[in-house]
Formats: structure tokens, sequence, C-alpha cells
């Protein structure tokens, strides 16, 4: 299980998400946490993109996420969630998933991805406030072959031969997410695994930015220069960002992202934008 960190500053926490309700490891706290958590803080891979180290100790989590107003990846994202969970009393078991999202099908991939179990005195549930664009905004019961709503659309857990697939309905279509076992996973194990994403230079996290967030209308998601506004009962707007300028002011308005290192920043983006694709008519 994770353990409580008793250094986490719950109420630095609760302030950047905007949480204000009861201190207490019931449903209702873990719905309401889930659902503030991605729409505060956003998925982002700027270090990565910049070649600054990705730490996943407590004390960084906290400074780079609830301080220093920035978000992470799902690494970043699920321990600092899990922290807070266990530090309420909650008990957390860090999972790990092998990524199926836009890849073609019977692609094996490495574990990469982390979600966590989380046990209320019903059984067990499924958190994740960090897989980008189709970030989940309640948690699921671990009840595989039920469909189960959430704010920002349906999920499901499904049987995947000895294995458990999580997938999304997106326009209309079950798309899936990734495939994961029950197996239980330490910090030590996602610090291996995000050393090789945040460094290794063919990982998408270095070589392209991403950005995502879930609104109170929809989803926001930016993946290099291409802007997407996604509705849920209407067509997704598209945008494309033709200046670092742009970007770096999508991030900051759209994303709330205070960012890093601006000389630098705008060095990186300048140089996406020059390789990206020419725009069709």
């Amino acid at each position: 299980m994770i353990p409580a960190d008793a250094g986490i500053d719950l109420d630095g926490y609760f302030a950047r998400i905007g949480y204000q309700g009861a201190h207490e490891a019931t449903a209702a706290t873990l719905h309401a946490l889930h659902l503030l958590h991605p729409c505060a803080i956003p998925f982002e891979n700027l270090d990565p993109l910049l070649g600054r180290p990705v730490r996943l100790d407590p004390d960084s989590l906290q400074r780079k996420l609830v301080r220093d107003g920035r978000g992470g990846y799902c690494y970043e994202h699920n321990l600092l969630f899990g922290q807070v969970l266990a530090i309420l009393g909650f008990r957390v078991t860090g999972l790990a998933a092998r990524v199926l999202w836009n890849r073609p099908e019977g692609t094996v991939g490495p574990r990469s991805h982390m979600l966590l179990r989380v046990e209320l005195a019903d059984g067990p549930w499924i958190a994740d406030v960090g897989f980008g664009g189709l970030t989940m905004t309640a948690p699921l019961r671990l009840a595989p072959g039920r469909e189960q709503p959430t704010p920002h659309g349906p999920f499901r857990i499904v049987p995947a031969g000895d294995d458990l697939r999580m997938e999304g309905l997106v326009a209309g279509i079950w798309k899936p997410l990734y495939r994961f076992d029950l197996t239980p996973h330490l910090r030590v194990d996602y610090e291996v695994s995000s050393y090789f994403l945040s460094t290794h230079p063919a990982s998408h996290f270095v070589t392209g930015l991403m950005v995502a967030r879930p609104t109170g209308t929809g989803r926001l998601t930016l993946a290099n220069t291409r802007l997407s506004i996604h509705h849920p009962d209407a067509p997704s707007e598209h945008h494309t960002l033709g200046s670092a300028e742009a970007i770096m002011a999508a991030l900051e308005e759209r994303f709330g992202i205070t960012l890093p290192d601006r000389p630098a920043l705008q060095t990186r983006l300048a140089a996406l934008v020059a390789e990206a694709p020419p725009r069709t008519p």
C-alpha cells in the first residue's frame, strides 16, 4: 500500500484544487477529489521537453504540482493523489498498465502508466487522475463489464485474458486506454519507468508537447501546435498555434500553468513550431 507521508501539505493541496469538503475516507470524498484534481492540475510534460529531471519524491511533487502552479504526467499526478488519499485514511495501492491508446491493435508496450486501487467499505475502486487527454474525472468500481458514468463521459473496465482493460466511450465508440492487472507496484518501480520516459531521446515525452485538462464543459488538449477544444455534445474545435508565444499564452491562459524557464521554453517551442507540418488550406 502507499504509506501516508505526514509531510504532505493537505491544506495547500486542497487550496490548489479548490476542495472544501470533509477530511474523511468516504466515497463522497474520493469522488470530489477525483473530479477537482485533474480540472485544477493539468497533465503536462514541460520538464522532459526541456531536458529537466522529473522527481517523484513527495517533497518534489508537492513543490511542483501544488506550490509552483505546474502539472505533470501520470506518475506525478497519481503518486501525489495517492499520498493525499493515504493521509485521509484510504487504503491505496499503486498499479501499473500497458498503454493501448492510439496504438495499433496487438502492440505490446511496457508498463508505463500508473493508476491506483482504492479500498472502500463497499469494495475496491480504480482511481486515475493522470491519463492525459482522456483522464477520468471520477473513480470506477472495480466491476468488470459494467459501464460507469463520470462527469466527462462513460468508462468501463472489461476482462482482457488474465488482465483488465480500461476503455472510454469516445464519439459513440469504446476506445481502449490501457491494460492492467492488480499486482502492487512501489515508488521505485515507477522511478525506473519515469526515468526512461523522461530522458530517452525517442520518448514521446521528450520529443513533443502534450498538455491536457478537463474543464467544466469538456476537455482541452494541446499536442505540439494543435490546440483542441472538445465539447460533450458538439464537434471538437481545432486550432493551429503558429508561434512559441501563442503556445506559451495557451499554456498560461487556457491550462493555468505557471511556466518554467521562459527563455528555454520559448526556444524549445519555436523549434516545435518550425518542425510542424504545413497547414492544409
